[in-house]
């Protein structure tokens, strides 16, 4: 059982060049942390254990992307990156304030009424100018919509399919963080000042990554792939293992961020701002009882990824006809 577990348990050449450009003059990425949204991708793409046969000492893994999805993936994906979506899941964040794509700064959050608790996507999807759908909910929205022409081939010149799968990837992973559906006048926690143990934070970048790295550094001697290992463990055939299904369950692709949305916003409401005034020191009560909740929606979050992409790159004529 795993350490949280026992505590619960364009042409793709040319947006290639765009990209590799981003990871050189961007500084480092917002939203989760940067580890946050590799490892949503990585689970997403990861095989998950279905039957051990422990005399035996082998498993038997069957991959969360069914293989039209993957496949799809690795079409769409830069060929440099070699087929591993992980490699561009902090994309989104890299590009944000170029002049190009500004207009998507306001698609990585929801601002929702102070102290109320809830999420309505009427009255809370919106950017500050208050265009409406312009929030993470209708961004996932946006994209799972554009995704579903992908079987059209390039005979649909509308979308650029490679850079929708991108922003998908990035913002399922955005719903997921609780404070990205925070407070309108505290920003989701960013103008909250605190600090965390020994240094100044805030605390949206409390939920984002300190507590992310903390766990890395204490349980894992800062190696991400044993906390992805466990993470994977807890939801494979440990302590979330039964709430999978529930997890995957999605009757309609539009409107399912919604209920994502609504989750985080009361997790930032009982978990996130409780006990988190301005100026007050966060350590080891918060960090212990906050830890597991960040793994599980970075578990989630993979989880439901790798479902989309399954809905809309193998059934997308069955699935998505209301979207298109």
């Amino acid at each position: 059982m795993g350490k949280f577990g026992g505590l619960l348990r364009l042409s793709r050449f040319g947006f290639g060049l765009l990209v590799v450009s981003a990871f050189i003059m961007m500084p480092g990425a917002m939203a989760w942390s940067k580890e946050g949204h590799i490892m949503t991708c990585q689970i997403a793409q990861s095989p998950t254990l279905m039957e051990a046969f422990a005399e035996e000492q082998y498993f038997i893994f069957q991959a969360l992307l069914e293989p039209e999805a993957a496949e799809a993936v690795r079409n769409l994906l830069p060929d440099y990156v070699n087929g591993d979506l992980s490699a561009l899941c902090t994309w989104a964040d890299q590009i944000r304030h170029w002049y190009k794509y500004r207009w998507t700064s306001s698609l990585h959050f929801i601002d929702t009424p102070d102290e109320a608790c809830t999420y309505d996507y009427s009255r809370d999807c919106h950017n500050p100018n208050g265009v409406q759908d312009m929030c993470v909910a209708g961004a996932i929205k946006n994209f799972t919509s554009q995704l579903s022409h992908y079987g059209e081939g390039s005979s649909d010149r509308r979308y650029n399919m490679t850079e929708a799968l991108l922003f998908l990837s990035h913002f399922v992973g955005d719903i997921h963080q609780p404070l990205h559906v925070g407070f309108t006048s505290d920003e989701g926690g960013n103008t909250i000042e605190l600090r965390w143990f020994r240094h100044k934070s805030n605390l949206h970048h409390v939920w984002d990554r300190e507590i992310i790295l903390t766990a890395a550094a204490d349980f894992y001697s800062k190696d991400m792939d044993l906390l992805l290992e466990d993470i994977n463990a807890n939801f494979t055939d440990g302590v979330w293992a039964d709430d999978v299904p529930s997890w995957k369950e999605c009757n309609d692709l539009l409107t399912c961020p919604n209920k994502y949305a609504t989750e985080s916003i009361n997790i930032a409401c009982k978990w996130g701002y409780k006990g988190a005034k301005p100026g007050t020191t966060l350590a080891d009560d918060y960090f212990n009882s906050r830890m597991p909740i960040v793994m599980k929606r970075i578990a989630q979050g993979g989880v439901r990824l790798s479902m989309i992409l399954n809905r809309v790159f193998g059934h997308s004529h069955e699935r998505m006809a209301a979207a298109t």
